[in-house]
């Protein structure tokens, strides 16, 4: 059974932070689902970098790519005024970050393990 944990604000930058600890050196999904213009992607398995919370911007930022020559540029995905964060990471294949904005568009990180031989 899966198990969804919906965050309190204040506990949104410590609880990003250590996702990122728990998450290095995977891989990650960047999905944004927006009732306006539908389900795109962002990144599609890439090497993660960073996951958090800016509190004086009201932003929450995901990083891809940057540390290897294999994906030498980082990606940075922003949410701006998010209004809920959910985390999975018991009973799911993958374990997922879900990022509601204002507006209802939702992203969703996903973290998979990191595939051998993808990193140089």
């Amino acid at each position: 059974m899966a198990y969804t944990r919906v965050l309190d604000r204040g506990t949104w930058t410590t609880a990003l932070d250590e996702l990122t600890e728990a998450h290095g050196g995977e891989l990650v999904s960047i999905e944004v689902l927006d009732p306006a213009i539908g389900h795109q992607y962002a990144a599609e398995r890439l090497p993660f970098s960073y996951l958090t919370y800016d509190p004086k911007d009201d932003v929450v930022i995901v990083a891809v790519g940057g540390r290897s020559p294999r994906d030498p540029v980082a990606l940075r995905h922003m949410v701006r005024h998010p209004k809920e964060i959910d985390i999975s990471t018991v009973g799911v294949p993958e374990p997922a970050v879900r990022v509601l904005d204002g507006d209802d568009a939702a992203t969703l990180i996903t973290f998979f393990p990191a595939e051998s031989g993808t990193e140089s």
